[in-house]
Protein backbone atom coordinates (compact mmCIF):
# COMPACT_ATOMS: atom_id res chain seq x y z
CA UNK A 1 0.00 0.00 0.00
CA UNK A 2 1.02 3.46 -0.84
CA UNK A 3 2.30 5.33 2.49
CA UNK A 4 1.86 9.00 0.19
CA UNK A 5 0.08 10.52 -2.69
CA UNK A 6 -0.28 13.49 -4.37
CA UNK A 7 -2.23 16.65 -3.03
CA UNK A 8 -2.38 20.04 -5.27
CA UNK A 9 -4.29 23.27 -3.70
CA UNK A 10 -5.48 25.32 -6.79
CA UNK A 11 -6.73 29.11 -6.35
CA UNK A 12 -7.84 30.77 -9.38
CA UNK A 13 -4.47 32.34 -9.50
CA UNK A 14 -1.90 29.85 -8.73
CA UNK A 15 -1.40 26.95 -8.45
CA UNK A 16 -0.64 26.97 -4.48
CA UNK A 17 0.88 23.54 -3.64
CA UNK A 18 1.51 20.55 -5.35
CA UNK A 19 3.54 17.59 -4.12
CA UNK A 20 3.39 14.20 -2.45
CA UNK A 21 1.82 14.26 0.97
CA UNK A 22 1.82 11.44 4.18
CA UNK A 23 -1.47 13.80 5.06
CA UNK A 24 -3.12 16.69 5.58
CA UNK A 25 -5.87 18.08 7.88
CA UNK A 26 -8.56 20.55 6.90
CA UNK A 27 -12.15 21.56 8.20
CA UNK A 28 -15.17 20.38 6.33
CA UNK A 29 -18.83 21.51 7.42
CA UNK A 30 -19.34 18.65 9.76
CA UNK A 31 -15.68 19.12 11.58
CA UNK A 32 -11.84 18.76 10.80
CA UNK A 33 -10.97 15.72 8.36
CA UNK A 34 -7.75 14.04 7.80
CA UNK A 35 -6.73 12.78 4.70
CA UNK A 36 -4.26 9.89 4.21
CA UNK A 37 -3.29 7.73 1.43
CA UNK A 38 -5.07 5.28 0.01
CA UNK A 39 -8.56 6.94 1.56
CA UNK A 40 -11.47 6.29 0.13
CA UNK A 41 -12.74 8.58 -2.68
CA UNK A 42 -15.46 11.61 -1.56
CA UNK A 43 -15.92 14.95 -2.87
CA UNK A 44 -17.06 17.91 0.09
CA UNK A 45 -17.15 21.26 0.21
CA UNK A 46 -14.41 22.27 2.81
CA UNK A 47 -14.43 26.07 5.33
CA UNK A 48 -11.99 28.26 6.21
CA UNK A 49 -9.41 27.11 8.39
CA UNK A 50 -5.34 26.42 8.65
CA UNK A 51 -4.50 23.60 6.34
CA UNK A 52 -1.81 21.29 7.92
CA UNK A 53 0.43 19.56 5.78
CA UNK A 54 2.82 16.49 6.35
CA UNK A 55 4.81 15.76 3.24
CA UNK A 56 6.10 12.04 2.57
CA UNK A 57 9.31 13.06 4.70
CA UNK A 58 7.63 13.81 7.77
CA UNK A 59 7.93 18.11 7.59
CA UNK A 60 4.85 19.60 8.36
CA UNK A 61 3.71 22.72 6.99
CA UNK A 62 0.81 24.89 7.43
CA UNK A 63 -1.22 27.49 5.54
CA UNK A 64 -4.79 29.92 5.45
CA UNK A 65 -7.10 28.55 2.90
CA UNK A 66 -10.54 29.90 2.48
CA UNK A 67 -13.58 28.08 1.26
CA UNK A 68 -13.68 25.58 -1.69
CA UNK A 69 -14.12 22.14 -3.04
CA UNK A 70 -11.76 18.85 -2.20
CA UNK A 71 -11.98 16.08 -3.92
CA UNK A 72 -9.83 12.71 -3.32
CA UNK A 73 -9.38 10.00 -5.54
CA UNK A 74 -7.36 7.08 -5.77
CA UNK A 75 -3.96 8.50 -6.38
CA UNK A 76 -4.65 12.20 -6.32
CA UNK A 77 -5.82 14.32 -4.06
CA UNK A 78 -7.23 18.06 -5.31
CA UNK A 79 -8.28 20.78 -2.69
CA UNK A 80 -10.20 23.98 -4.97
CA UNK A 81 -10.45 27.67 -3.11
CA UNK A 82 -11.07 31.00 -3.23
CA UNK A 83 -7.46 31.98 -1.41
CA UNK A 84 -4.71 30.56 -0.04
CA UNK A 85 -1.38 31.90 2.18
CA UNK A 86 1.86 30.27 3.37
CA UNK A 87 2.25 32.32 7.11
CA UNK A 88 4.89 34.41 5.37
CA UNK A 89 2.36 35.73 2.88
CA UNK A 90 -0.12 36.81 5.23
CA UNK A 91 -0.36 40.69 6.04
CA UNK A 92 -1.08 40.70 9.63
CA UNK A 93 -1.92 44.25 10.17
CA UNK A 94 -4.28 43.91 6.73
CA UNK A 95 -6.11 40.85 8.37
CA UNK A 96 -6.40 42.76 11.79
CA UNK A 97 -8.33 45.01 10.19
CA UNK A 98 -10.59 43.17 8.41
CA UNK A 99 -11.49 41.36 12.14
CA UNK A 100 -11.99 44.09 14.05
CA UNK A 101 -14.40 45.69 10.56
CA UNK A 102 -16.33 42.59 11.16
CA UNK A 103 -16.71 42.60 14.92
CA UNK A 104 -17.50 46.34 14.57
CA UNK A 105 -20.28 45.59 12.14
CA UNK A 106 -21.94 42.36 13.79
CA UNK A 107 -22.03 44.47 16.65
CA UNK A 108 -23.89 47.53 15.36
CA UNK A 109 -26.28 45.48 12.11
CA UNK A 110 -29.40 44.66 12.76
CA UNK A 111 -29.54 42.62 9.44
CA UNK A 112 -29.82 38.77 9.60
CA UNK A 113 -27.53 38.42 6.05
CA UNK A 114 -25.68 40.90 6.48
CA UNK A 115 -23.98 39.41 9.92
CA UNK A 116 -24.05 36.11 8.72
CA UNK A 117 -21.71 37.14 5.67
CA UNK A 118 -19.74 38.83 7.89
CA UNK A 119 -19.38 36.54 10.11
CA UNK A 120 -17.37 34.07 7.34
CA UNK A 121 -15.22 37.37 6.93
CA UNK A 122 -14.93 37.74 10.30
CA UNK A 123 -13.52 33.71 10.40
CA UNK A 124 -11.45 34.04 7.34
CA UNK A 125 -9.56 37.03 9.18
CA UNK A 126 -9.37 34.53 12.46
CA UNK A 127 -8.06 31.94 10.33
CA UNK A 128 -5.46 34.26 8.47
CA UNK A 129 -4.14 35.73 11.89
CA UNK A 130 -3.57 31.95 13.29
CA UNK A 131 -1.74 30.99 10.45
CA UNK A 132 0.67 34.23 11.02
CA UNK A 133 1.08 33.48 14.13
CA UNK A 134 2.68 29.85 13.06
CA UNK A 135 5.17 31.54 11.12
CA UNK A 136 6.17 33.71 14.19
CA UNK A 137 6.16 30.79 16.67
CA UNK A 138 8.73 28.42 14.52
Amino acid sequence: MAKDFTFEVHTPYRLFFTGRVESFVLNLSDGEKGVYANHSRFIAPTLSCVLRIKDKKGVLRSAFVSEGILETKEFKTVLIVDAAEWPEEIDRERALAAKQKAEEIIKTSTLKFEIDRVKLKLLRAEFRLKAAELAVNR
